[in-house]
């Protein structure tokens, strides 16, 4: 299937080690639909300035700080490597796939125990104005790890997550982790790239299904882990999800050379990718929303550290 006006080559220059940039910031701004006018206050004390209090315009920050010098140590917690055999054999676990330096799951668990001490802050008047750097990293790693973690290939460890997968897409040579990150969600938008200022129509369009629960699962399902207090379980749940992907469908088709965007991949991918992203737009709203408001219940759950530090996940 061919795009007309579509050049599918300019998309190389975009691939990146997630959800292209563009597709993170989607994701921020369909969140944004769905987050509490209190919320939103929230977030305006926490992010700097010159993001205007939008977590769609700073869902990216994060990729581009693991590739400086200062920020390279987090460069491995965008994703999970699993140790499974796609497609005969999809699963995940913690504690063998999460590696000494961290992964998505406890980068997850880390910022949101930070970013829960944030917000007490906002409520108590000490933080306004984005003038705490930990506290704003905190927010926009959680905003684009909740990105991550739906993407099936960063819960995925064969071929160091696709990106050792050589294909083609739309005759271009490229890697399967780069199709799934931006290659296919474009396509199906039909665009080169989304609008990294605003929401734009694609996926306005998924946010009129989300609250319409038009897709093949009931939103109420995607709900099911969303407690702050214990967001090890919570993350997991999630990775298990996009995991099980690979099995279903990233691993089992049959490539044989072909071209994935005429061969018929992109177009059975599609469904999968708008479920995914509405999926990791909802839940981050959800999850904000809860942080914000602090209606969930203190379990003082306690998580362990691939690193080896046990940390309290604090809750109110």
């Amino acid at each position: 299937m061919k795009f007309p006006g579509i050049v599918f080559g300019s998309l190389l220059l975009y691939t990146a080690s997630a959800w292209n940039t563009d597709v993170h910031q989607q994701i921020g701004f369909m969140a944004e639909e769905f987050l509490t006018p209190y919320t939103i206050g929230v977030i305006r004390n926490i992010l700097e300035p010159w993001y205007q209090g939008s977590i769609g315009r700073a869902a990216a920050w994060a990729d581009r700080y693991a590739h400086t010098a200062e920020g390279r140590f987090s460069y491995q917690w965008h994703w999970i490597d699993s140790e499974d055999t796609p497609p005969t054999s999809c699963n995940v676990e913690y504690k063998r796939d999460c590696s000494k330096g961290g992964c998505v799951v406890s980068a997850i668990a880390n910022q949101t125990s930070i970013l829960h001490e944030c917000i007490q802050q906002v409520k108590d008047g000490s933080l306004t104005g984005g003038s705490n750097t930990t506290c704003s990293q905190a927010l926009k790693w959680v905003t684009h790890f909740l990105g991550d973690i739906t993407q099936p290939l960063h819960s995925s460890g064969i071929a160091a997550g696709g990106n050792m997968f050589n294909v083609t897409f739309a005759g271009h040579a490229t890697e399967l982790h780069a199709v799934w990150d931006g290659f296919i969600p474009h396509a199906d938008a039909g665009v080169l790239r989304f609008s990294n200022s605003s929401l734009s129509p694609f996926m306005a369009a998924l946010v009129d299904r989300i609250r319409a629960n038009a897709f093949a699962e009931p939103t109420t399902s995607w709900l099911q882990c969303i407690n702050p207090a214990t967001p090890v379980t919570c993350a997991m749940a999630w990775a298990a999800e996009s995991n099980a992907w690979t099995c279903s469908y990233v691993y089992k088709q049959v490539y044989n050379n072909t071209d994935l965007l005429d061969s018929g991949y992109a177009q059975g991918a599609f469904p999968i990718i708008e479920l995914q992203i509405s999926k990791a737009a909802l839940r981050l709203a959800t999850w904000l929303n809860t942080l914000a408001l602090g209606h969930y219940e203190r379990d003082g759950q306690d998580f362990e550290d691939p690193i080896g530090n046990a940390q309290q996940v604090l809750v109110s």
